[in-house]
């Protein structure tokens, strides 16, 4: 991608756009756009037929926000990245939806050699810095995400509870340990399907995180706003991957 602003770039299908200063090849022909026949075209609204990624500024940090990865969930998330705002600094690519088809669970790792793999081509392309996936849950399985025993039932650690119910977590392990360094910030935000506040709260932090522009700078921001969820998140992430 070259160092001008990209207020409105078309999908990755066909790009030749490279990034001079983000360290990262460019994507050549690509396929982010979602094909002309593809089960999902006649369930999604006319304004979601774009769902290709689309790549706004330059430079670092750069961030990779997706949306609409499994299942329904494109009907409570896909809207936001649909609407989200250039960032003021460095680069934001979105890629606001990925499937409508049947519930693969991202824990598993079949689903980004699968329904997800131009998620993994979008990591590998741009090496983002930042890489946030948003998902949406019914009330009833809150305790399924935020229970306390969900690292012995799962595998994984339980999701924190933020406020009017979003929740946040990390991505899969598998490609958190695979796909980025250490000090890259990976994060999963579930909002609650059917709460208004907990779709306007999700909007606020996805504008928080659009500007920041580390993982330390992140950390900085919920030890400040939401200090027992960072130090459990801190604390979570130490014993299930190490050292921060």
């Amino acid at each position: 991608m070259n160092t001008e602003r990209i207020e409105s770039s078309e999908g990755f299908k066909g790009s030749r756009s490279s990034r001079s200063s983000g360290g990262s090849e460019a994507f050549r022909g690509s396929e982010h756009s979602l094909p002309a026949k593809h089960r999902c075209k006649e369930l999604l609204p006319d304004l979601y037929q774009d769902t290709g990624m689309k790549i706004y500024g330059s430079g670092k940090p750069v961030r990779l926000f997706v949306a609409g990865l499994h299942g329904n969930e494109w009907k409570d998330t896909t809207g936001f990245l649909k609407s989200i705002e250039p960032p003021k600094t460095g680069t934001l690519a979105i890629i606001p939806f990925v499937d409508c088809g049947k519930y693969i669970s991202t824990l598993n790792p079949g689903y980004y050699s699968g329904t997800g793999k131009n998620i993994l081509k979008a990591i590998e392309g741009l090496k983002p810095d930042i890489y946030i996936e948003l998902h949406s849950y019914s009330s009833e399985n809150l305790d399924k995400l935020a229970g306390k025993n969900r690292l012995e039932l799962i595998g994984v650690p339980a999701y924190s509870i933020l406020k009017e119910g979003v929740l946040l977590g990390s991505v899969s392990p598998w490609v958190r340990r695979k796909y980025f360094p250490k000090e890259a910030l990976c994060l999963s935000f579930e909002l609650q399907k059917g709460n208004v506040e907990s779709r306007k709260f999700t909007a606020h932090m996805l504008e928080i995180l659009k500007e920041i522009r580390s993982r330390d700078e992140f950390i900085d921001y919920m030890k400040k706003e939401f200090p027992v969820q960072a130090k459990k998140a801190i604390e979570d992430y130490r014993r299930f991957y190490g050292e921060i």
